[in-house]
This record gives C-alpha cells, structure tokens and sequence, in this order.
C-alpha cells in the first residue's frame, strides 16, 4: 500500500535525503510562497464580505490555509522534488543471509518449529527474487558460521550454543575483500556469548553493512518457571552460611506457589516455598544454605515442575563455589578487661575457621596476649609495620581511645582495611567511638558513620534491639532460615545493660540492627565497603548478657559472632587474587584468567611474574602465562580454552625474580548442552537493538515483500546516488485533490460556493 501511493518502498524515505533538482534557488520558493499567501489573504477578504454572507475570521482562515496549501503544493512540485538514496548496483553485492541452527530454533510454537518457519520464509519466493539482483551467500550459524550451499543443506537445529557476535565477526572477517551489500539475520535472538560487542558493530558501521534482523519464536512462553540468575559468593570458607540470592522469572503462574531447592549432588541443603509474582517480571528470592567441608563445591539451585511447564530444562541453575579451610585469624585490641572480651573469645574458640590472637590492655602499660603462635608474636605491642599487620585477615578494635595508637599506627590501620582489604570492626565501650575521639583520628573516614561531637556519648543503660529491613536479609544476623520468624526472634532477645550512640550512618552504610532507649533509636551494628575491604561499628559492649539471660545451651550469642567474625574475614585476600569471568562455562570452552598480584606491602606489583597450572578432567595439565593488563598495575589476566566438558582446577602462581609473592587457587567447570534451554523466548529487543545499530530494520517474519524491497537501498558495498523524483507520485495527486475537494463541501456549506 506505501509503494503504491509513495512509489518508492520505504526504505527510500527513510535512508534517502530531500533534494531538489529545479534549477530556481530556494529562497525564491519562499519568497513566492510568502506572496501568494498574501493575495490569498486580500482577495478571500474582499470577495467574501460581500454580497456573500459573512464568514467568521475561522472560516476565512481555514479557506486561506486550503488554497495556500493547494499553490505551495504545486509551486514545490515546479522545484522538481526528488530523493537522493544510495542503491547497490545490480549483480555486483553480496547479501550474506545466515540462519540460526542452534538447539532453541527446533522449539515448536503451534504446527511448526521456529526452524520450519525459517525455511518456509526462505521459500517463499523473496530470497529467489533477490538472487536475481545480487550475489546470495547462505550460512548456518550457532557459535560460528559455516556456509551452504542451498537451504536443503540447514539439517535439525541441534547446536548447544548461539554466539551472535562471534559469528557477526567472523562473517566480516571472511568477507573484509568482498562488496557486501547487507546481512539478513534469521534468528529468535538467543545469545549465549554475552551480547553484540562494539567492536563488532563499528566493523559493521565501518563498512557500512545494515544488518536486518527476522525474529522468530513468541516473546514469552506460555507457561513457564525459568531461574534467571543465582548470585553467590565464588568462595567461602568451610561450614560457613551462605545467602544465595536467586533471580526467577514466571509465564502463566501467576500467584501460585513454587519450591525453592538448593542441591549438593542428591543432598537436599535447604528448600523455601515461594510466591510467583507477576508474569514476565523478575523476582528475587533468598535462601540460606551451610557450604560444608572444603573443596570445590557445586550447589543446585532449582524451582520444582509445576503443572503445565513447557521447558523444564531451565528450572535448574550450578553454581560452583571454592571452599577454603585454612584458618582466618583476627587481631584483637581491646582496651580494659571486660565481659564482652571473654565471650567473644568463647563464641570464636567453637569455629575452627577463625582464629583470634588477642591484646588485652590490663594496666596502662601492659598488655596480656592470647591466641599467639609463638612468644615473639606481638611481644613489641600493637604492630608498627605494614608486614606484622597485615599477616591478620581483620581486627577488632574494643574500648581503647585512638590516641593510644600513634599516627603511624592509625595509618597502617587505614593501610590495612583501604590497600590490605582486611576488615575492622569497633566497638562500644567507656573509650570507644566518640569518646575516644576516633573522629579526630586518620581512621574517621573509614567507619560507616559519623560519630557525634564531644564525649560521654556511652551510657549504662537498658537498651532493646531489633533488625532493620537489611539486616533481615543479612547472613550477619541470621539466627533461623526463615525471615519473619528470625526479626521476632531479634526482638526477644534480651536487652542490652549499655549503648552507646554511634552517630550518623554515612550514605552507602548498610544499617543491619538497631537499638532502642524509650522513644529514641540509634543504630546498633552498621557495616561498609571501604577501598578492598569493609568496617562496621558495633555500638555495644553488652552482647554478653544474651549468653547469661538465655536458656543454656541457646547459641544466639554464639551464632550471631560466628557470622560478623567469619564476615570480617571471609572477603580478604591475600598476595594473589585469582577469578575467573564466570566459574561455570555454559557450552563454552573460553576462559579468562585473572590475577591481582601485591608485595609485602600489599602494593600493587606489576613486575611481578605469573603463570597458572591448570588441571582437568582425563588427566588433563596445562600451564599458560598471565601477562599485565595496560594501565591497571598489578593485573594481570591470560586466556585458554577448555577442551572438553568437566571441572577444573586453576593455581596461580606470583614471582618477583627468585622470591614467590605468594598463590591462589580456583575452580570452574565446563557444562555443554545447557546453554540453550534458558531466555527461550524470542529476543527481540536485542534484535530490535543490533539491527538499529547497524542501520538495518527488525522485521517479522510476514514482511519478507517490504524487506525484500528495503534491502537494495545502501551505501554498503559497490553503490551509486540514485534520484527518485516525487512529482509523480500517487500520492501527490491525492493531496491535491483533497485539497480542491475539502475547500469546495466547505464553500458549499457555508453557501458561498
């Protein structure tokens, strides 16, 4: 219908510029038309007052606008309008026309799989049209294109894995010497390889090369239950809680219920009944699960069938998580003898993954050590040097002002949680917080609040305690599973015999618990991220008491410092940090390495030297180099390819000349056949997106006439300037004669025809 009226398709109007080809200038169109608008104006005002009956001044204005409309119409139409389009020259263009064979195109949706659909559009007669114009070159792809020789050759779309960039690539890579006109893509979207790099795109725009994009498949399944994402820690140390936070999507369950299962193998770790909420809307759901023993663990996480479900294959998602079991140890300085020093101790003494070497400032000048390996550890007092610092994974600050350590020592504090990436934690107490001028020290930015000006700030009072919104979804304060039942259990527990007031939270803290004094409240535990590690504030030396007023035999106190001490500890790395992009390959053999390497010192070393020894499944051994990456000193990263699917165990290693700055080690594993049976439905908003990026056009798979049409106007490969003159068309016609039309019924209404 747009042809016949316009003449042209419209891709000419949209890829093509106005031109005008009368050798008139323009501003005489202007001029003219500003004339004629004039007279206009004068003779419908002096014809129509008399003997006519009078028109209103709305009248007259809509009878000006029709005649002025008709005279500009055609006084553009003797300028000779016409639009300039590039066009591919006949039989000298390549069209590159690649078809999707991976695994999800043989989904069916009604009588034909998505394939079947592809082949009938290739069919139809539009491909044959344009090969009678240009050079067809046919390919299948999934992670790479391969080219065929006719449609016969597409066989059962089995592939495991679309990559849509990686194929995009290499199609431009094969035809750099080639005039290639413009790419037809025929595909639901599905794109395991992680989106359509920008290199990728600029070597298309470079060229010129639209790319059209043909979606097939629904854009959601009629019922379905899919895990979208399972976010987890990549490592954790033994016996430790994690809180897995599951990211699930619904089609057709709208208000119904699902089950939540986390899997080790045939172990059932924890399972959770949880809502579906609206279709097509992503829901977060957490669940907590103990880790176990060391090793490389891997965790299922699935939603149980429900009635109906098209694709089961995607209610199950594997994260690998690498279980370390060498002890963390924790420094702690605490300033006078109190309760909450021995029950810390005691709560630490039953976990065997932390270990707390203790100072304990019994007089003004002498201190009582605990937990020491050895009697020359700490035996000059609190650590004067970067190295004997940062040998411990945190520290734990008590009731001690700050000018009981020196600059220097404030600093290293600062080094120790900004470079080192330990944690540190302060609590209340007689000389702690504001009352120990921690505000005017050089650790004041590195506490997630602002603590109050002056003193006497700490108080011997009955204070209660409740969780905050993020505290009850925190690991930290998590007593039971179950999220009511553990914010009530906050609530019972017994007060606190002293607070003290913690001041402000700073923007980005994270306000886990707080504590209430009659009608005021104050935060109670408030945790960071600052630089490579995390601080939190405990504003409290009275935890104890839930030891002493609790049943016997009552772990809260035990299992409440169990958590804030293992998270203190479990996020510091040490000399080398090692990981990987993403620990689980999902029909995918790439991987890239990655290593943060520091000195003694926790300076970033970049003349480091470092390699990683993998080990695979059949015996497999390999070692590859890790080179640095430019402009980030101290990174470094290498790439290999996993030959075959199973698990594998990568130990990086650091050297500076003869002297090893230390080693990591992770694990990840290969998985084939999966990729493909998550996001089955059509993708069409990347497909929307790689097409306008590359001046193509989405289409449906109906539209094979106007994407026939569309594609020989481009400025890709062998084109001309072509001029599509517009006086003739159609459509010219029809405004004019609506024009004359629309002015004669008004006259005539009006009775002054």
């Amino acid at each position: 219908m747009f042809a016949l009226l316009f003449k042209y398709p419209p891709a000419v109007f949209s890829r093509g510029h106005l031109v005008l080809l009368g050798a008139w200038p323009l501003w005489l169109l202007a001029l003219l038309s500003l004339a004629i608008a004039g007279a206009l104006a004068w003779l419908l005002h002096r014809r129509l007052r008399e003997p006519a009956p009078a028109l209103g001044r709305r009248q007259l204005a809509v009878l000006w606008a029709l005649e002025l409309g008709t005279a500009v119409v055609l006084l553009v139409l003797l300028w000779r309008p016409a639009i300039a389009v590039s066009e591919l020259e006949p039989q000298r263009n390549v069209v590159a026309v690649l078809v999707d064979d991976s695994r999800s195109m043989g989904l069916r949706e009604g009588s034909a799989t998505r394939q079947e659909q592809a082949l009938h559009m290739l069919q139809s007669g539009w491909l044959q049209r344009l090969a009678t114009r240009f050079q067809i070159r046919l390919y299948r792809f999934d992670t790479h294109i391969t080219r065929i020789a006719g449609i016969e050759q597409l066989g059962a779309p089995d592939a495991a894995a679309t990559h849509i960039d990686a194929s995009l690539k290499e199609l431009a890579e094969q035809t750099s010497e080639l005039p290639v006109g413009a790419v037809v893509l025929l595909t639901d979207g599905g794109d395991n390889g992680g989106g359509i790099d920008r290199d990728t795109l600029e070597a298309l725009r470079n060229r010129h090369i639209p790319v059209h994009t043909v979606g097939f498949g629904a854009a959601s399944p009629a019922q379905d239950v899919e895990i979208e994402d399972v976010a987890i820690p990549a490592r954790a140390l033994a016996g430790a809680r994690l809180n897995a936070q599951v990211r699930l999507r619904e089609h057709g369950y709208r208000g119904q219920r699902g089950r939540l299962v986390v899997r080790e193998g045939a172990k059932v770790l924890a399972a959770r009944d949880v809502s579906l909420q609206a279709d097509d809307a992503v829901q977060a759901q957490s669940v907590l699960f103990n880790v176990g023993a060391a090793g490389a663990r891997s965790f299922e996480f699935s939603i149980e069938p429900l009635p109906g479900e098209t694709n089961l294959a995607n209610n199950t998602v594997t994260r690998i998580v690498s279980v370390a079991s060498e002890p963390r140890r924790i420094l702690y300085f605490e300033g006078e003898p109190r309760w909450e020093y021995k029950f810390i101790r005691r709560a630490a003494d039953d976990d065997a993954q932390v270990q707390i070497v203790s100072m304990l400032r019994t007089t003004e000048n002498k201190i009582y050590r605990q937990g020491i390996k050895d009697a020359q550890e700490l035996a000059d007092g609190f650590p004067t040097r970067g190295p004997d610092l940062f040998a411990y994974q945190a520290l734990i600050i008590g009731s001690v002002d700050a000018g009981y350590f020196t600059p220097a020592q404030q600093q290293l504090i600062r080094d120790f949680v900004d470079r080192r990436g330990g944690g540190l934690l302060l609590l209340g107490g007689r000389e702690a917080l504001a009352d120990g001028v921690w505000s005017g020290s050089l650790t004041a930015d590195l506490l997630p609040v602002v603590l109050p000006e002056g003193r006497h700030t700490f108080h011997r009072e009955h204070a209660t305690v409740s969780l905050t919104p993020a505290g009850a979804e925190s690991v930290i304060c998590r007593l039971t599973d179950d999220t009511a039942a553990n914010v009530q259990r906050w609530r019972k527990l017994p007060y606190l015999m002293d607070y003290e007031d913690p001041g402000q939270p700073k923007p980005g803290a994270a306000v886990l618990a707080e504590m209430h004094v009659g009608s005021r409240t104050m935060p109670l535990l408030v945790t960071e991220r600052y630089g490579r590690g995390r601080t939190a504030v405990l504003a409290t030396g009275g935890t104890w008491r839930w030891q002493m007023d609790l049943p016997l035999g009552d772990k809260t106190h035990d299992m409440f410092w169990q958590q804030l001490l293992r998270w203190l500890v479990s996020d510091t790395r040490e000399h080398v940090a090692a990981s990987v992009q993403n620990p689980l390959l999902l029909d995918d053999s790439h991987v890239r390495i990655a290593a943060e390497v520091r000195d003694e010192n926790y300076q970033p070393s970049p003349q480091a030297q470092v390699r990683a020894h993998l080990i695979g499944p059949g015996g497999l051994s390999a070692d590859i180099e890790l080179t640095p990456i430019p402009n980030a000193p101290g990174r470094f990263q290498g790439e290999w390819t996993a030959p075959a699917a199973g698990t594998y165990v990568a130990e990086v290693a650091a050297q500076r000349g003869s002297a090893e700055l230390g080693r990591d080690s992770l694990s990840f594993e290969r998985r084939d056949g999966v990729a493909e049976n998550f996001h089955t439905q059509q993708n069409r908003e990347l497909l929307q997106r790689l097409a306008a990026s590359t001046g193509g056009r989405y289409w449906q798979p109906e539209q094979t006439a106007a994407l026939a049409a569309a594609i020989p106007y481009s400025a890709a490969g062998i084109s001309a300037q072509q001029l599509k003159e517009l006086w003739n068309m159609p459509s010219v016609f029809v405004l004019l004669l609506a024009l004359r039309l629309g002015e004669w019924l008004l006259r005539r209404r009006w009775g002054i025809v």
